[in-house]
């Protein structure tokens, strides 16, 4: 495969001009807050086939395609010269080999990310053409050890490159592989002159990805951004919701508010002022036991849909440590568990879409819904 990727690049950028056209399976609501039907959940690859590739590499996201994904997921961060690129973090240590680049000792430093003090690599410190020079790690070595067969192979993809590897495989395909785009840390960006929104909403209309019918998701765990996303952009927007904590932006604007006040009816009213759905950490629809079993779902979903709101669960992942205690089977925590039983509980709930490490998975486990 990797030799594959420089000709599928050669492609997409000779059908720069076409915009990525709406999924078979996307909403298509008139406005925002109107209500979204969807023919079958969404199966989005998180970070690509990450189950099978090194994250957020061209590579993951080709097989997660051809796995059948309707969707793919990159994480954005900026480069110095403002380029947006996909790395789970703008921290890149864990995901690239720049830690055993002698020529880039020096650009390690500590910093703070969202309160958090942060020592490594860090994507803002590195033009576009540097970050190039390096090569994507396993960022789960010890859980993923296959996958690390591919270190040192993939180069840091570009959301451009992203963009046109999708094209070029709806073309190939004849279906529609849409971009599902998320803003990392835009508080701490926008703090340090790097804002991300102006940037991403750029890249889209340059690639006529503006109109609500476009295959486009754009996410974010904070709310502010999206609120701005909202005035500058039609294309679709989901609020990211954890299990606990609360969006940064709040912290630091002193609102009270935390994630669970936002998964509330109220919350999510609220939300739907400025978004087309929720991507809620599955723990908020089916919560587990101090043990790790499943206890009774919650009325979330019940309460996004009344709220027209699309709802988009993360993350599905097949081995035994990431599932429920109910799904799993043996003991060894790397190994993969019943995660078709998980997806059929979660889709039987009515979820419109799921975030998923192996996306394969997820598309055999919707054959045969209604």
């Amino acid at each position: 495969m990797p030799r594959t990727l420089p000709i599928m690049l050669l492609a997409g950028a000779l059908l720069a001009s076409v915009a990525i056209p709406a999924a078979a399976t996307a909403t298509r609501p008139a406005q925002r807050g109107k209500p979204q039907a969807e023919a079958a959940p969404l199966v989005i690859a998180h970070r690509g086939a990450s189950g099978y590739r090194p994250e957020h590499t061209l590579a993951a996201y080709q097989l997660a395609i051809r796995q059948g994904a309707d969707y793919i997921e990159p994480d954005l961060v900026p480069t110095a010269d403002g380029v947006l690129v996909a790395r789970h973090e703008n921290e890149i240590s864990g995901t690239t080999d720049v830690a055993d680049r002698a020529e880039f000792a020096d650009r390690r430093t500590t910093k703070t990310i969202d309160g958090v003090s942060v020592t490594g690599w860090f994507t803002e410190d590195f033009t576009l053409a540097e970050l190039r020079t390096l090569r994507a790690l396993e960022r789960l070595p010890q859980v993923r050890p296959t996958n690390t067969v591919f270190d040192g192979q993939f180069p840091v993809p570009t959301l451009q490159e992203i963009i046109d590897l999708a094209r070029t495989e709806s073309r190939r395909l004849g279906r529609t592989i849409g971009i599902y785009p998320e803003t990392k840390h835009p508080t701490y960006f926008q703090s340090i002159g790097l804002p991300l929104e102006e940037p991403l909403v750029a890249t889209l209309r340059r690639n006529r990805l503006t109109s609500r019918t476009d295959a486009v998701f754009i996410q974010s765990f904070e709310t502010a951004n999206l609120r701005k996303l909202s005035r500058m952009t039609d294309v679709r927007l989901v609020q990211l919701l954890n299990s606990s904590g609360r969006p940064y932006d709040f912290t630091v604007d002193g609102d009270p508010r935390t994630y669970a006040d936002l998964a509330t009816p109220a919350g999510l009213r609220w939300i739907a002022g400025y978004a087309d759905g929720v991507g809620p950490n599955k723990d908020l629809i089916v919560p587990r036991d101090a043990t790790g079993r499943l206890r009774t779902p919650t009325t979330l979903i019940r309460d996004a849909h009344r709220a027209r709101l699309v709802v988009h669960a993360w993350t599905f992942r097949a081995e035994n440590q990431f599932l429920p205690a109910d799904h799993r089977i043996g003991t060894d925590p790397t190994a993969r568990g019943d995660i078709t039983a998980e997806y059929e509980l979660f889709y039987g709930l009515g979820l419109d879409g799921v975030f998923a490490d192996h996306p394969d998975t997820a598309v055999a486990a919707r054959v045969g819904l209604p």
